[in-house]
Order: structure tokens, then C-alpha cells, then sequence
């Protein structure tokens, strides 16, 4: 096991329901300083874990873990941290209590607290669900938090947002006829046809039409939406996505006591110093919904990744995209804070 858990006990969510016997499973990298300054928060996005995170850490980079401390919080539902997948009846499957955004950044507060006594971080970084993990933390613990960097992900799941994951969720459905109670009859390969929705999100239109494919070493469409889309889904369980999807569709920085739903003044109360960077041909997380978020943000830069691999700029695969996501968190770093 290449990762720690952190027991958090029984957990009252947001929603009121308990979670009993909760955990995060986290990844650390680096050494945490003598006066523990140089901490760095990297939550994992949607259905990633923390291995998929590592492409952005290492010896020399903005990440370096000779210079700080990081802390990979995998998300509640992964199938690492508590997840319908690995809780006992019965809140396991389709009885796994409904999750939010600020239920996990309220329990990464706790293992960043609880267990290593830290009380400022230098900054909270992610990708996608990752990136709306880093404005919550920003608007959550203002005082805590220095610096943030959203990519490919913003800081509610707006509409366009919510629609896609709404059909990634019905291809679900569809395998039990729209029927709730059968829901756990559902496995891994009903998760077939929800790789083939995402397929049209994920990527740009560009990147299809110049067969950016053949560099992954897929020489058809087909060959692409098997060999990536079909398989990488599959591989994942269906009430852990069921049970993401539903924390992605209701993300939103605001939905909390602090905010009571405002998101402007959610926005205008993080302190933190923001590198807002988004995908310029990103088709659901779209640079235009973190634009008006980065305005409202009193210390930020919106700085979109100029790149035709849409959401998947800031998926670590495109050396370019990967390059210029490296050096704004270098320039974000080296920035003093307020």
C-alpha cells in the first residue's frame, strides 16, 4: 500500500447523516519544515486517485518535494477513502450517504490539523474536482490558506457542468431502466457506456479533428474510445462514480453556514493569492465560468492553458499544457503573500 489512512471516526456530513468509521487515504511527499511553512495541498480530482497526481511533482519542479511538504487527500468516494465501495452494510453500494465539496475539505482541515498541527499552507492546488477542492479550501479557511490554483475546474459546478455529468449519471440509469431500487445490481461494465458519453466532453473538438489520438498510440477513433474511454471507466465501480457524480453536481464553494449560498461573496472572501487557470477549449469547466469567478477574487490572475486538449489540458499527459501549468505554480510560489 503506497498510501496512509487517516480515521476520522464517525462523521456527521452536511446532509445530517452519519458516516461511521470514516477515513481519508492520503499521500504525503517531501519533509514538512521546522516551522511547517512550506505545506502544499493537492486533493484528487474526480475518479482519480493519488497516483494520478504524481505527474506534477518531482525534483525541480514547482512541486518539489526537496522544498515542501505535500499532502495528496484522496476524494471521499475513490474508492480509497471512504467510499461506497469499501464501507460496511449498511452504508455501503447505493446506501453511501450523500458527500460534498465542503464535507471533504472539512475533514483534509482535520487531517492537515489533527495530524501534523498545521496552521498555514502555502498552497492548495488541483485539478477538475481537485480545482474546485482548492476554492473551497480558499473560501473555507481564508486565513489558513496563502495561495490557490484551480485548473480545468471551477468554483460551483455550473450548469453546462451539471448537465454533463447529469448524462454521464443516466448512462447509469439506463442500465436499470431509471429504476433507484436496482441500482445496486449495477456493475463495472455499465460503466461502458458512461466512458463513451464523457468522450465528447473530455477532449476538444480540435484535438479530434487533428487525430491527436495517433499520439497516445491509437490509431482510429474507435481504437481511442475503447482503449481509453471504454477501459478507464470500466475499471472504475459504479456507485463509487454514482456517488462523485452526485458531489460533483452539487459542488458549489457557497452551499455552506459561512456563505448561505452566495457565491459572489464566497468568491470576494478568499484571500488567498489565485492562479485561476482554466482550459481554453475546455467544453464543461469552461474559461469563461472562471473568469467571472477570478474577477471576483480579490488577488487573482486568470491565466488559461492555451491548449486543444480541452478539459484533459490539466490531465498531465500534454508536455506543453504540463509545462505551462508548472511554471505558473512557480511564479504563484515565488509571489509573496498579503
Amino acid at each position: 500500500m503506497d498510501y496512509e489512512i487517516f480515521e476520522l471516526g464517525d462523521v456527521t456530513l452536511q446532509s445530517g447523516e452519519t458516516l461511521p468509521n470514516a477515513f481519508l487515504a492520503f499521500k504525503t511527499y517531501g519533509t514538512l519544515n521546522q516551522d511547517k511553512s512550506n505545506v502544499i495541498v493537492y486533493p484528487t480530482a474526480f475518479g482519480d486517485t493519488h497516483v494520478n497526481n504524481k505527474w506534477l511533482i518531482g525534483k525541480g519542479m514547482a512541486l518539489d518535494p526537496e522544498k515542501y511538504f505535500i499532502i495528496v487527500p484522496n476524494l471521499l468516494g475513490n474508492g480509497l477513502s471512504s467510499s461506497p465501495s469499501n464501507t460496511p452494510s449498511p452504508f455501503d453500494r447505493n446506501h453511501f450517504p450523500q458527500v460534498t465539496i465542503y464535507d471533504n475539505v472539512r475533514l483534509q482541515h482535520r487531517l492537515v490539523t489533527e495530524k501534523f498541527s498545521i496552521q498555514k499552507i502555502a498552497l492548495v492546488v488541483g485539478w477538475s474536482m481537485g480545482g474546485i477542492q482548492s476554492f473551497q479550501w480558499g473560501a473555507s479557511y481564508p486565513d489558513m490558506v496563502e495561495r490557490i490554483a484551480p485548473f480545468c475546474g471551477g468554483a460551483r459546478t455550473w450548469p453546462q457542468t451539471y448537465v454533463v455529468l447529469d448524462g454521464m449519471k443516466a448512462a447509469l440509469m439506463n442500465a436499470v431502466g431509471f429504476d433507484s431500487s436496482k441500482l445496486n445490481q449495477l456493475t463495472s461494465a455499465d460503466m461502458r457506456a458512461v466512458g463513451r458519453v464523457y468522450a465528447g466532453w473530455g477532449l476538444s473538438q480540435a484535438f479530434y479533428r487533428e487525430k491527436l489520438y495517433r499520439v497516445l498510440g491509437y490509431e482510429s477513433l474507435e481504437d481511442f474510445a475503447v482503449g481509453v474511454w471504454e477501459n478507464s471507466f470500466m475499471k472504475m465501480d459504479p456507485h463509487n462514480v454514482l456517488a462523485m457524480l452526485w458531489t460533483g453536481q452539487n459542488a458549489d464553494i457557497s452551499a455552506n453556514p459561512s456563505y448561505n449560498g452566495d457565491f459572489d461573496e464566497a468568491l470576494k472572501s478568499i484571500k488567498a493569492l489565485a492562479c485561476v487557470m482554466p482550459g481554453s477549449t475546455d467544453l464543461f469547466c469552461t474559461a469563461d465560468d472562471n473568469e467571472y469567478e477570478a474577477k471576483l477574487i480579490p488577488h487573482a490572475v486568470f491565466n488559461p492553458i492555451d491548449s486543444i486538449w480541452g478539459h484533459f489540458a490539466g490531465r498531465g499527459i500534454n508536455s506543453v499544457d504540463n509545462n505551462f501549468i508548472d511554471d505558473n505554480l512557480r511564479r504563484l510560489l515565488a509571489s509573496g503573500t498579503n
